[in-house]
């Protein structure tokens, strides 16, 4: 049911209408059209809110804030990395949290402590010698990590 039946509905009750043969039922059809696009137009926006629904600007918008762009990734791995980058925050310094993050993000990397509280370890799981476009990786996962940290890459050999 339309909003210009919903309004006839509405204002039937009333008993002041005369809806055959006169202006006012084409008149309450035409403020239900444009009440039906509006509707139409807020369902979209409510869709492009929310993170785990959104296809379009309300996702790109969110991965321009946090400094990603959207590569050849599905939609669902871009909802994931977002997700996991908008988890960052005062918790975040955690090693978990640290390895949560790039498993959400889909880097393919593990981060371990060392010795040294100002130093990590970045290690490749899986992967031997130096991953294809590490470069890309690197920066990425640079601006995950805390600033505060030196990061220290390990390739397994083949």
């Amino acid at each position: 049911m339309g909003h210009g039946q919903y309004l006839r509905d509405l204002l039937a009750p009333l008993g002041v209408y005369r809806w055959e043969g006169s202006f006012q039922w084409s008149e309450l059809q035409s403020e239900g059209a444009a009440l039906d696009q509006v509707a139409q137009e807020l369902a979209h926006i409510r869709q492009e809110m929310n993170l785990y629904t959104a296809r379009e600007e309300g996702l790109q918008g969110v991965l321009d804030l946090l400094g990603r762009t959207a590569g050849e990734e599905d939609l669902e791995d871009l909802r994931q990395t977002a997700a996991a980058l908008l988890r960052i925050g005062e918790n975040s310094f955690t090693l978990a949290a640290m390895n949560d993050t790039l498993r959400g993000c889909g880097i393919p990397a593990q981060v371990a402590e060392t010795g040294d509280p100002l130093k990590v370890t970045v290690t490749f799981p899986g992967i031997t010698g130096i991953p294809a476009n590490f470069f890309q990786i690197q920066k990425l996962i640079e601006g995950i990590l805390p600033c505060h940290l030196q990061v220290q890459y390990q390739f397994a050999q083949e």
